[in-house]
């Protein structure tokens, strides 16, 4: 039962500590839209998705309002579009235009699912539909794209891997006035999960109900304000304040999100643990690692600092929701993160440091902008890395990755908003493109294999 004190402790952490649920994110699936064209298909997308979220803004508000806690963005996933286009998939740009319409008509912030799912083999149909991906990237303005590479049961695709190279490369560069902000609008997953509420690489799965609510919360300022108060305390003290912190600010997220899918006619899908940082003060993961005692995010002890902060996290929310989903951890995106942007200046932090820390928390290479030369070839080696380290242990890994076109290490690139800003990081010089051209699979590893 809540007393006074709990209330006035959440009223606390929005007034101060930035305590906001980060989304609400709308998951439709898009399978009963399926017709004999292109064009019938992109209409009945088009209707099914704003008829079924046509409310989801004024609710997130109504909400907003009743419960006295922000609710940042409004999402909608859709099922993976290669998968609806698999019949006319040169036509896919059709159904993302119908999308981005829609996105653009209800008022939301972005829309996931121009995705594509290739972590085993890349059939025709779906090459012809990722070679779509950079236009559609650089000509709508809320849809998002993610694709799967590789996983845990089925190795890692290295024909998808050195498309998604290619990708990366052309989508900054045909949004180069933007500082490459298609690439930023583009995730590389290994073991890509179905029910994530997080852009830019959710998407609505297979196995989901026709339409379901998933949210996120995030806390990072809360966090760090409840180190603040034990400066003193062991390691084991710190994570145990973690743990009751993010069971606090998860079970806000569980009313949010039960209360949304009732209003919307739609089921409760997940409430998903990560903290998400953005690029204002006192909203920082990386500001959370040092109150823990680091002097610089990227100094040595950063990846025992985070893994300890991942944990407590996963700990302290599964117990205060009846479903916890998504990626569910700590996000380090460089460019929505003031102290991982301050690092980045500073030089504290590179992107071999940014790898190693991926092995423990949620995601992986994140937000971070690379020199406009870079070689497709190289940035598929790096997707190739991050997709080792999930395979092998089992987890969520992704790269979303600028290289700024005509940008050099030292420059510095803006998106704006949550999206923020980030120094350009230099990347090592050695070539491997002999690595990524022989193309084939990275075999499973051996515990993949349970039955």
């Amino acid at each position: 039962m809540f007393t006074k004190f709990d209330v006035l402790e959440t009223i606390d952490m929005v007034a101060k500590e930035h305590l906001d649920i980060r989304t609400i994110t709308m998951g439709i699936s898009l399978f009963s839209c399926v017709r004999d064209t292109a064009e019938e298909t992109a209409l009945k997308v088009y209707n099914l998705v704003c008829s079924r979220a046509e409310r989801i803004v004024k609710t997130a508000s109504d909400l907003s309002g009743e419960y006295g806690i922000p609710i940042v963005n409004k999402r909608v996933s859709v099922t993976p579009v290669s998968l609806i286009s698999a019949a006319f998939p040169e036509k896919a740009p059709l159904i993302a235009k119908a999308l981005d319409d829609a996105a653009g008509r209800l008022g939301i912030d972005f829309l996931g699912g121009y995705s594509a799912l290739v972590h085993k083999s890349t059939a025709g149909y779906e090459r012809t539909f990722l070679s779509t991906i950079p236009e559609v990237l650089a000509s709508t303005n809320r849809l998002c794209s993610s694709v799967n590479v590789g996983s845990t049961r089925s190795g890692i695709n290295m024909e998808a891997v050195r498309l998604m190279g290619e990708i990366f490369k052309k989508s900054a560069e045909l949004t180069e006035k933007q500082d490459g902000i298609g690439a930023a609008k583009l995730v590389a997953f290994c073991n890509a999960v179905e029910d994530n509420p997080f852009m830019a690489g959710a998407f609505h799965g297979v196995g989901e109900a026709d339409c379901v609510i998933n949210v996120g919360v995030s806390g990072p300022g809360v966090v760090r304000h409840a180190l603040e108060q034990i400066p003193d305390a062991d390691l084991t003290e710190a994570a145990e304040t973690i743990k009751r912190t993010a069971f606090k600010i998860t079970r806000a997220g569980q009313l949010i999100a039960k209360e949304a899918a009732k209003r919307l006619n739609a089921e409760f899908g997940i409430v998903d643990l990560s903290l998400a940082p953005t690029p204002a003060r006192g909203d920082s993961v990386a500001q959370i690692l040092e109150e823990l005692g680091l002097e610089s995010v990227g100094g040595h002890g950063t990846t025992a600092a985070l893994a300890l902060l991942n944990d407590a996290v996963k700990k302290g929310g599964v117990m205060a929701s009846s479903r916890v989903g998504g990626l569910s951890g700590a996000f380090i995106p460089v460019s929505e993160d003031i102290g991982m942007i301050e690092a980045a200046e500073r030089g504290d932090i590179c992107l071999d440091k940014l790898e190693a820390m991926t092995c423990v928390c949620s995601v992986g290479l994140d937000m971070i902008a690379i020199p406009g030369d870079t070689p497709a070839t190289t940035i598929a080696a790096m997707i190739a890395d991050e997709a080792a380290i999930g395979m092998i242990n089992n987890k969520t890994t992704a790269v979303r990755i600028i290289p700024a076109p005509g940008k050099k290490v030292g420059d510095q690139v803006n998106f704006g908003g949550l999206l923020g800003r980030a120094p350009v990081l230099p990347v090592h010089k050695t070539d491997s493109s002999k690595f990524v051209l022989r193309g084939g699979n990275i075999p499973a590893p051996i515990h993949s294999f349970k039955n």
